[in-house]
């Protein structure tokens, strides 16, 4: 039984409670039930843990402020409300500052780099291509920015861009996390191939070919020749008998090595000059070399190398002398063998620690290419190696690598990304968005690289150092980042000026929501709600308005009007801050169930999250709340799950998926439903790492293979993908091959024929066994398919029987059978039994709008808008209709 906390708390606001020093609990009318009972028993847990606690080094980026300090003493009341750290306040809510380029206006800005993209050369165009991936950068949707940068890596011209780009898209998949890849993987294609990248040269076209790659060591069978076969002959008796035919010999030591001085003299300007020129070894047939401080084996190489132009059968120390020679007599073509030759040994960590030095000293630019191109698609676990940070974060190393061409904007854009997912406050992190800085050109290169490092520094509470970047982002024509400058105004205590800079901007721009929101924060009362409002209403998706006016309410002991506040978001815009906010209240509100839901969620979302204040972690409250809940077993969980995904209420199934795999964490099959309903919420990443997660714990490679297909699908690779189903379906038939290979094919214009291919692939997954989940899902595809290709029976009768097995998504489909029968009626009815099943019921409510007349269809459509504004069609609707 759960109980109302405000029952009895007319005469005291709640925010009283907890603004002192010492947070004082609610305490509800008295109750004598069990289940207060057992809320005593989770809040003695609780109040022993935050203790234990209380040292923890991780923040929660929730509701903590750089200043803020937890409560050292905490008095729990007996009435069972769960609230170890007290009730969230207004004081300690802050929005984060974006570390994307932000713009005032979006369309205008695109449309801009869109036409530099079009006004360069085809060959010029992937630094554009780089800004627009930074553009992209701050939007919600992966897929626009991971096209931009198979772009910039497609019109990559030289070796060093290709590779750092080419590392980049792997990153996105975060390969690094699969079981037994490795870092030198290929994917199949050129674009991230990592021998196809060592290729100079401006090749967009084939980019997306089948590479040539060999699963042998690249080493093994490398030859360099500049000539055809026969004449790069390199057998034995071949070297004797050009010895033996020649007219001068280098002396090292009591060693000679027979050379044809012509040959010897073709390597370089050094050698011909001093073989042919009027110095005394000129005149001489035997040159004493001891000098030099070259062994036998190099010279002999070099020899072998001014007949053949070959290095096969050296050894790789040999080699690495070679190349020390090649530079000391500016032998360049020997000098590029060595170089491509090496380059090809790098295949693992210790080959590259070890050769990229060699490199830098002798300015080998393939040889740090290929050693580059490891650690880059070995992050971000690469940068725990002391020397790879060196050599990345220090000026000297930087200094390093630009000498050799491999210091460029895009490297250390790239470093800085990962640095600041990783753990935005440390000093790697500081170190390489100065390189960054160092490396940034005019315009939007300094925009970014300024604003980023203002905003760790700000992070840092390093707010004087946090202005003057910032402040260098404005100069560099960066609007957004006067957002930061007011902020590390407001952190100095300049509160009335942060409020005038934020005034001024919104007077001289036209207004954007992120500036009333920023205003926001600089005044009180009326005017903050109103800014507040005005932030909501140009920019439905800013967290931080819907958050502040929830605990606004609960300040004003409106817990239900706090519930609903935060529910707004919820519903179209999941994220860990929101959901830990609602599951606060539902814990005031003693209903632990809900709680636990969302806690369960939140860890879905991001398995590490810190609760109150950061202080616990989420894992710790699942377990202080399962005694205060109905306990589940397997089974029941199963129906749970199929009661929720039935009633489309994918943050409910998220949780019952979050308890079965702490059941069972091996289970690839949840891992695998877990990544589904997470795409279904617009949370891309934390789908990518369900999928990986999966495949990680598959029991056989056929189920491997899909689990790889859908990462390679969903990061772009389509045809990869197939590739992947397709080895998988000729292992062993199953459901989820067919159904990806299916899905995979339906997406691109369906001729008849293709139809008819993917209709037998979906009638094949339906002959597999599986659950009921999965084959609603498929029998819903299948008649989308009958539809295209007019089959309206067909059709109906698959979505018909979805709808038997649960599958309540299948109306919306039943709907459009209707319609295009010319049953209208049918069609709304059909739609608003969706609407009544649905949790989640925007997309209903939209679609019902075609099904009826004009007024009720303005209707739908409002309601529509009100649950999801980031629904397109009712603004489009309400444009033309106007």
């Amino acid at each position: 039984m759960q109980h109302n906390i405000f029952a009895t708390m007319r005469s005291m606001n709640i925010i009283d409670g907890c603004k002192g020093t010492q947070v004082y609990a609610i305490n509800p009318s008295a109750t004598t039930t069990t289940g207060s009972g057992i809320g005593e028993k989770l809040l003695q847990q609780l109040h022993e843990h935050m203790r234990a606690q209380a040292l923890r080094t991780k923040s929660n980026r929730t509701f903590l402020p750089p200043t803020f300090t937890p409560p050292p003493e905490v008095v729990l009341s007996d009435a069972g409300s769960l609230l170890p750290y007290g009730l969230p306040i207004t004081d300690l809510l802050e929005p984060k500052i974006d570390l994307s380029l932000m713009s005032v206006d979006f369309v205008g800005t695109l449309a801009a780099v869109h036409r530099r993209i079009e006004d360069r050369p085809q060959f010029d165009r992937s630094d554009a291509f780089l800004e627009q991936c930074a553009v992209f950068r701050g939007l919600s949707d992966p897929k626009l920015f991971r096209r931009s940068l198979r772009s910039a890596r497609q019109h990559a011209v030289d070796v060093h861009a290709k590779v750092v780009l080419a590392a980049w898209l792997r990153y996105e998949r975060r390969e690094d996390e699969l079981i037994g890849s490795s870092s030198m993987d290929c994917s199949g294609r050129n674009l991230e191939c990592p021998r196809a990248t060592l290729a100079p040269g401006y090749e967009p076209e084939s980019v997306y070919d089948p590479c040539a790659c060999t699963h042998a060591r690249a080493g093994d069978d490398y030859e360099m020749t500049i000539e055809n076969d026969e004449q790069c002959s390199t057998s034995s008796e071949d070297e004797v008998e050009e010895e033996d035919g020649g007219d001068m010999s280098f002396c090292i030591g009591d060693d000679e090595i027979r050379c044809n001085r012509f040959n010897m003299a073709s390597l370089s300007r050094p050698f011909k000059t001093m073989l042919y020129g009027g110095f005394i070894e000129s005149r001489r047939e035997k040159i004493n070399f001891s000098q030099n401080c070259f062994s036998v084996e190099a010279v002999r190489a070099a020899e072998v190398f001014s007949r053949s132009k070959s290095l096969r059968h050296l050894e790789p120390k040999v080699v690495l002398e070679l190349l020390s020679l090649a530079n000391r007599f500016c032998c360049e073509e020997m000098k590029q063998a060595c170089d491509a030759y090496l380059a090809s040994l790098v295949c693992d960590m210790e080959d590259a620690l070890m050769l990229v030095e060699y490199g830098l000293e002798e300015t080998a630019y393939l040889l740090v290419a290929a050693c580059l191109q490891l650690f880059l698609r070995e992050l971000p676990g690469s940068m725990q190696c002391t020397s790879v940070v060196k050599m990345f974060c220090s000026p000297e190393g930087r200094d390093r690598l630009a000498q050799v061409g491999h210091a460029s904007f895009v490297l250390y854009y790239f470093l800085s990304q990962i640095a600041m997912e990783e753990e935005m406050r440390s000093n790697t992190t500081v170190m390489l968005l100065e390189r960054l800085v160092e490396c940034a050109k005019d315009g939007w290169e300094k925009q970014v690289a300024f604003h980023q490092l203002g905003v760790v520094m700000l992070e840092r509470k390093e707010y004087k150092d946090a202005q003057h970047w910032f402040e260098a982002a404005v100069e560099a024509g960066h609007v957004y980042s006067l957002v930061g400058v007011a902020r590390a105004k407001y952190k100095r205590g300049h509160t009335y000026s942060a409020y005038k800079l934020m005034n001024s901007l919104i007077s001289d721009h036209k207004p954007v929501g992120w500036m009333y929101q920023e205003r926001a924060l600089y005044c009180v009362g009326k005017e903050k709600m109103m800014d507040l409002m005005s932030a909501t209403e140009l920019d439905p998706t800013l967290s931080f308005p819907y958050k502040f006016r929830a605990v606004s309410y609960l300040q004003e002991n409106n817990i239900e009007p706090a519930i609903a506040e935060i529910n707004k978001i919820i519903g179209f815009k999941v994220s860990p801050d929101c959901l830990e906010l609602r599951a606060w209240f539902l814990i005031a509100m003693e209903d632990y169930e809900g709680a636990l839901r969302d806690v369960r969620a939140i860890l879905t979302l991001d398995p590490n999250y810190m609760m109150f204040y950061g202080h616990m972690h989420g894992d710790h409250l699942v377990e202080l709340l399962r005694p205060v809940v109905q306990q589940w077993s397997q089974a029941d969980c199963w129906m749970q799950l199929y009661d929720r995904w039935s009633s489309v209420d994918d943050i409910g199934s998220l949780a019952v998926v979050h308890q079965m795999l702490t059941n069972d964490p091996g289970k690839s099959l949840l891992r695998f439903r877990q990544s589904l309903l997470l795409l279904r919420l617009n949370c891309p990443k934390a789908a990518m790492r369900s999928l990986r997660l999966a495949r990680n714990h598959s029991s056989s490679d056929h189920e491997r293979l899909v689990y790889e297909g859908w990462i390679l699908y969903d990061t772009g690779h389509r045809e990869e993908a197939l590739a992947k189903a397709e080895e998988s379906i000729s292992i062993q038939r199953s459901f989820e091959a067919y159904f990806l290979k299916a899905y995979a094919l339906a997406d691109s214009n369906l001729d008849s024929e293709s139809s008819k291919y993917v209709i037998h692939l979906l009638e094949e997954a339906l002959r597999c066994p599986s659950d009921g989940l999965r084959k609603g899902q498929a029998l819903n595809n299948l008649g989308s398919v009958y539809v295209d290709c007019d089959k309206l029976d067909l059709a109906a009768d698959c979505y018909m029987n979805a709808l038997n097995i649960k599958h309540t998504r299948a109306h919306q489909g039943l709907a459009r059978v209707y319609h295009l029968k010319n049953h209208r009626k049918a069609a709304y009815d059909e739609m608003t039994k969706l609407i009544e099943k649905a949790r989640s019921n925007a997309s209903a409510y939209e679609k019902r709008s075609e099904y009826c007349d004009r007024d009720m269809a303005k209707s739908d459509l409002s309601m529509a808008s009100q649950l999801d504004p980031l629904r397109t069609y009712p603004y489009r609707y309400r444009a033309a209709a106007s």
